[in-house]
């Protein structure tokens, strides 16, 4: 199935596909020891500002309502049609101040499915936008062929194709613009209840249906299947309120999380739990307060790691928390997330006695939640797979985080209920084919099995990030992950593979149609923000989705050293330039340099290049980085040393630049009278593939000076110095150095520019 937008109004999420109920094999491996893994892997965080910025509601409100306001200026400064308009979806910020503003659009009133677009800003200027869609959102007119009530049939008839009766108009068809693949086209998106073909999970099925001939496009059911009382977590505590002589299961700490006995019930939220005391269940399912204990303590844990581990206050970041509804249905075996009512619910399972409420369950569903408010990929081909592993990746980390003693940390989804009555667990993430159907490794067809399978390499791809490939043994259960290129993965460890996924998830880099080779550029974005492009830690995450098949290995080992523009000082002026480089080995790094103008030298233990420049000249400068296994890697680059002082203003802030984008460099010039008929612009690109980019230099009056149009082909980075004709162009004011990046897979960052006059 192809790619779909996941609209989040009326999304439902489940943890188990019923083919997920069938018997698997158990893993082997004998359990020895108790030593976590990724306990010994510390990435250091390079990067503190790109950390995510712990905002209280008021600070969200203050950002969203900023955002509202500047719509059609933004829509404006992005180049939207005249019939575009953006919607603000959420604003997340780092601690640096970097904003994160993700919109949705509609075009000329009608909502665009798969349209969404995330706005990456600093300070007022905008650093790179990411987009669901590069197509111009455009059709010939706005009339359709076909009338609503065909289209809810084609819809009606979907639902019972795939087994589900009782169908029902959730949502009747409603005229939209189709945009999550190829040319935007006009259609009708129809939301059609019931139930799904076990007779008991509710129907929440999407499809959409092309306005003009009535053929349908695609489909996709809102169903995120997916899986805290003491039955599996022992006695804990739980957060509850007092009302009078009684007590409920309230957790006014925690956004007023409350939950509720649906007492067999299949809608409406039940009963709030309520009692005498403030002790709730007796650690046996039969109590009915057992489950909802579970369920409530594992939305604790799970709020409580959003806010203390990333600074999420609340899914939607605004304080406020969903419920929880336990003893759905009868013996419903299964779990899951509503958008529509902002809940959890969860089935009592096989005969009643095996509630789907054990710690990772509950964090499973709690993050349907919080992925439908931020990357929102849609529940069906790629990033269906994609939605339901980052279930199961933040479920783990909650898992890891709250260290259980009768529930501890594992790569394993589902392992404490016991769905298949074998004593195996639904699914596992160093090897997924483990369970009989989930793939280990991305394949072309991958989009068009159930997401619980094809949720397989994410899951697979995160164990690797976390712990690396090759046997061991983590907190008593052994793992042993393969990769698809048979090469070992180092790992990162899990606290930092959490917050690079996380990074990805909540700050825009993530869409609703994201497939696997979009995770990867996403995913590898994170990791250059957090740790630095071409660090240790960004390589090793590189690796970790060669493992899965998806993208190219860096080299696999040797020193990289950051690319140095050309450098013009002046006589008896002091000097400072910081050479970086990075090694796949690990151990120090020692640095050398020849050709330095006299008065200058370079610290061999931090690279730094200082001094005082003594002799007017040009001297041509190799740097030279060796690393402990004394592999080896250069720069060069021409120093000019003159003799008489020249306006020269620059700017080394990085400016990451994502596929499919564009991003601006700011620098503010204090120079009067016009600009010269020689002016030199020197700049610094670091990034692969230099045949995507278009590169332009950009005057205060908004005139642009094309420097560079996709040349070079497949060779890396732009160090290169140009010459403009400017003489016409007042000096004073803002230039911009704009990059656009015009094709997928490579991305890159400005690493510096600068004019002089």
């Amino acid at each position: 199935m192809s790619p779909t937008p996941h609209r989040r109004s009326t999304a439902i999420g489940a943890l188990i596909a019923a083919a997920a109920m069938l018997a698997v094999g158990i893993q082997a491996g004998t359990a020895t020891a108790d030593a976590t893994a990724s306990s010994a892997t510390k990435a250091v965080q390079a990067n503190p500002g790109a950390a995510p910025k712990a905002l209280s509601a008021s600070e969200r409100a203050t950002l969203l309502a900023g955002a509202n306001a500047t719509t059609a200026q933004a829509a404006k400064a992005l180049g939207l049609g005249g019939k575009e308009k953006l919607i603000v979806r959420d604003v997340v910020q780092d601690a640096d101040g970097t904003t994160h503003t993700t919109y949705e659009r509609t075009y000329d009133g009608l909502p665009v499915l798969g349209g969404d677009l995330t706005v990456h800003a600093k300070g007022g200027v905008t650093k790179s936008v990411t987009k669901a869609t590069n197509h111009e959102i455009k059709v010939a007119d706005t009339s359709a062929a076909v009338t609503p009530s065909a289209a809810e049939r084609t819809a009606f008839s979907a639902l019972s194709a795939s087994g589900g009766k009782d169908a029902k108009a959730e949502q009747g068809a409603r005229k939209v613009i189709w945009a999550a693949e190829g040319a935007p086209v006009l259609a009708y998106e129809t939301v059609v209840g019931g139930v799904q073909s076990d007779g008991v999970t509710p129907s929440k099925l999407h499809v959409v249906t092309d306005a003009r001939t009535g053929a349908k496009i695609t489909e996709w059911q809102a169903i995120e299947k997916g899986i805290g009382n003491t039955e599996y977590s022992g006695q804990v505590t739980l957060g509850s309120s007092q009302s009078g002589s009684n007590y409920t299961l309230t957790d006014a700490s925690r956004g007023n999380h409350k939950t509720y006995d649906l007492n067999g019930g299949s809608s409406g939220t039940g009963t709030l739990f309520t009692g005498p005391d403030d002790t709730w269940g007796n650690g046996s399912p039969s109590n009915r307060e057992t489950a909802g204990a579970d369920a409530a303590y594992g939305a604790q844990l799970t709020w409580d790691y959003y806010k203390n581990v990333h600074g999420r206050n609340g899914l939607r970041n605004d304080g406020v928390a969903p419920y929880s509804r336990v003893h759905y249905g009868n013996a419903y075996v299964n779990a899951f997330w509503d958008d529509g009512c902002f809940c959890m619910t969860y089935g009592d399972g096989t005969g009643n006695n095996h509630p789907l409420t054990s710690i990772d369950v509950a964090a499973h569903e709690m993050t349907h939640g919080l992925t439908s408010v931020t990357g929102n990929m849609t529940y069906s081909g790629e990033p269906g797979g994609l939605n339901e592993a980052t279930s199961d990746i933040m479920a783990a980390n909650v898992e890891f985080t709250a260290n259980n003693p009768n529930d501890v940390g594992d790569y394993l989804v589902g392992e404490k209920i016991d769905i298949n009555g074998d004593g195996t667990p639904l699914r596992y993430m160093d090897k997924p084919s483990k369970d009989g159907g989930s793939k280990d490794a991305w394949y072309s067809g991958i989009g068009n099995i159930d997401v619980h399978y094809s949720s397989g390499p994410a899951n697979h791809v995160f164990y690797l990030m976390s712990e690396g490939s090759g046997a061991k043994v983590i907190n008593g259960v052994s793992y042993n992950s393969p990769t698809s290129d048979n090469l070992p993965v180092t790992a990162i460890g899990r606290e930092a593979a959490a917050k690079i996924w996380f990074r990805a998830l909540t700050t825009g880099l993530f869409k609703s149609n994201t497939n696997y080779a979009a995770a990867r550029t996403a995913t590898l974005q994170a990791a250059a923000d957090l740790y630095g492009a071409n660090s240790v830690t960004y390589n090793n995450v590189a690796n970790a989705w060669a493992g899965i098949n998806v993208g190219a290995r860096p080299p696999a080992s040797g020193v990289s050293v950051t690319p140095i523009a050309n450098q013009t000082t002046q006589v008896n002026t002091a000097v400072s330039l910081q050479v970086q480089a990075t090694s796949t080995n690990p151990g120090a790094l020692s640095y050398a340099a020849t050709g330095l103008p006299a008065g200058l030298s370079i610290n061999a233990s931090t690279g730094l290049i200082s001094g005082t420049a003594t002799t007017a000249g040009t001297s041509n400068v190799t740097v030279t980085v060796t690393d402990s296994a004394s592999k080896t890697g250069t720069t060069s680059f021409t120093w000019t040393v003159g003799t008489s002082q020249q306006n020269v203003f620059e700017n080394t802030n990085d400016y990451q630049i994502a596929d499919n984008a564009t991003v601006e460099s700011p620098i503010a010039v204090t120079r009067t009278g016009n600009a010269p008929s020689t002016l030199k612009v020197d700049v610094n690109i670091v990034h692969t593939y230099v045949g995507d980019l278009k590169v332009d230099l950009v005057a205060p009056d908004g005139s642009v000076y094309n420097l560079r149009n996709r040349t070079g082909g497949s060779a890396d980075n732009i160090v290169q110095s140009f010459t403009v004709n400017a003489s016409s162009e007042v000096a004073q004011g803002t230039w911009k150095l704009r990059v656009a990046d015009l094709a997928s897979l490579d991305t890159g960052y400005i690493n510096s520019w600068k004019l002089t006059f």
